[in-house]
């Protein structure tokens, strides 16, 4: 339970960016070092915890230490994860006024930015290699893209949409 709590709390100390940037980190840990999923089951919860209510970190965090340790592995992680956000929050909370308009600070956010993007972008590809996106299918992830992006199309939609499809193209192919 200890080993639990404290990956996934500097895992949660050390992601800057929100959830999606987690993904490196937890796929470095759980999957590599740890050895605690195997690639595709993290795809698999990471498919389930994108698509229930709440934060994503913590979903995350939830169904990997359920998976492992059930109730008790979902508490260590959840809370291992939420309590780094919490306590940094509440200190930038306390002192982000007095600070804010430093250059010093506003050029350290500006730097952060493009970081963020990178965390998110390569565990993307990562992702698609796993999830066995290629020329015939690549289609999907595009499309679904550019309806959230472009479109406004709630994730939520499209998420119930690629279900329903797959589930249709896998009793065809029955």
């Amino acid at each position: 339970m200890w080993q639990l709590f404290t990956t996934f709390f500097r895992i949660g100390l050390f992601t800057i960016g929100g959830g999606y940037a987690m993904i490196p980190l937890i796929e470095q840990k759980v999957v590599d070092e740890k050895h605690w999923l195997s690639r595709q089951e993290l795809m698999d919860l990471m498919a389930v915890a994108q698509s229930c209510p709440g934060v994503f970190a913590v979903n995350i965090g939830i169904f990997i230490g359920y998976k492992l340790r059930k109730t008790p592995g979902a508490l260590a992680c959840t809370i291992g994860t939420a309590l780094p956000s919490f306590v940094i929050i509440l200190a930038i909370a306390l002192f982000f006024q007095q600070f804010r308009h430093y250059s010093a600070v506003e050029s350290i956010f500006r730097g952060i930015r493009p970081a963020v993007v990178a965390l998110i972008a390569a565990p993307v590809f990562r992702m698609a290699k796993t999830a066995r996106i290629c020329r015939y299918n690549v289609w999907i992830p595009v499309v679904s893209a550019l309806a959230i992006w472009l479109l406004g199309f709630s994730p939520v939609y499209v998420v119930i949409l690629a279900g329903l499809g797959g589930y249709t193209y896998g009793q065809l192919m029955k």
